[in-house]
C-alpha cells in the first residue's frame, strides 16, 4: 500500500492508501473523495479526473500517452505544465507519499 495526499481546492489534505496498480483515480473514487469525477471510469477518454502533480513528483511519472495530451486539452479548469489525468497514475512503491491538488472544477 502507498499513500496518496490529495489537495483541495480550499488546501485540506486528504490521505488516501492505494494498492500497488491501482490507478490514483480508482483510489479516490473507491475512497468517495470530492474533486475527482471520473465520467469514463478511468479510460483516459475525458479529463474529468484531472489533477495536478506535485513538482518534487513530477519526474517520477512516466511521460504522459498521446490520448492523454489529448484530453488534457479539454480540462475544465487551467491547465498547467504538472497536470495529469489520475486515471493514468498508477501507484506503486515509488510513488509512496505522492501529492496531487485539485482543481477548481471537473466539468
Amino acid at each position: 500500500m502507498s499513500a496518496i495526499h490529495f489537495i483541495s481546492p480550499t488546501g485540506e489534505t486528504t490521505t488516501l492508501q492505494a494498492k500497488d496498480g491501482d490507478s490514483a483515480m480508482a483510489t479516490a473514487m473507491a475512497a468517495g473523495l470530492n474533486g475527482i469525477v471520473a465520467e469514463c471510469g478511468g479510460s483516459a477518454m475525458c479529463a474529468t479526473c484531472h489533477v495536478y502533480v506535485d513538482e518534487a513528483w513530477a519526474d517520477k511519472l512516466p511521460a504522459p500517452l498521446a490520448n492523454e495530451l489529448e484530453m488534457l486539452e479539454c480540462t475544465a479548469s487551467e491547465r498547467r505544465a504538472t497536470s495529469r489525468l489520475s486515471c493514468q497514475i498508477k501507484i506503486d512503491a515509488a510513488l509512496d507519499g505522492i501529492v496531487l491538488s485539485l482543481p477548481e472544477t471537473q466539468q
